[in-house]
């Protein structure tokens, strides 16, 4: 810890006395850094790069070792789920704009349930007063 401290303050005293000292050479250290972020940059892309190719190779193995497995075992391989299912939109504002027949048919969809829907609990209420009719009514 001491000798981060020390480093801190020895290290901006000799910055500030090489500015003094030194001239102005901030063209070239401007080009300077500006090659050393490209270099580093590309060595980013470069490692990126293998780590990519390392996952798909491991990858590739890993699928090898399953066939084997299902082949020994007489197992089918399963489907993709997501094939059959369709697939949500992740941003509802980009989704695929509804024709006007369509939007018929699903208000129609949505009357019809409504319509049997009070169908039913009509129907339910005339079974129900006809029950309390019929046993208040005794038939001699």
């Amino acid at each position: 810890m001491a000798a981060f401290v020390a480093k801190q303050m020895v290290g901006n005293k000799l910055n500030a006395v090489k500015g003094a000292v030194g001239g102005d050479d901030d063209g070239d250290d401007k080009e300077k850094e500006e090659e050393a972020e490209r270099e580093r940059q590309e060595a980013i892309r470069e490692a990126e790069e293998r780590r990519k190719e390392k996952h798909r190779k491991m990858e590739e193995e890993r699928e090898k070792m399953r066939q084997e497995i299902r082949d020994k075992y007489n197992i089918k391989k399963k489907e993709e789920i997501q094939e059959m299912m369709p697939q949500e939109e992740p941003n509802p504002l980009m989704r695929k704009k509804k024709t006007p027949e369509e939007l018929a048919r699903e208000a129609e969809a949505e009357d019809e349930d409504e319509l049997t829907k009070l169908k039913n609990s009509i129907e339910t209420q005339v079974a129900e007063i006809k029950t309390q009719i019929e046993s208040k009514c005794v038939l001699q």
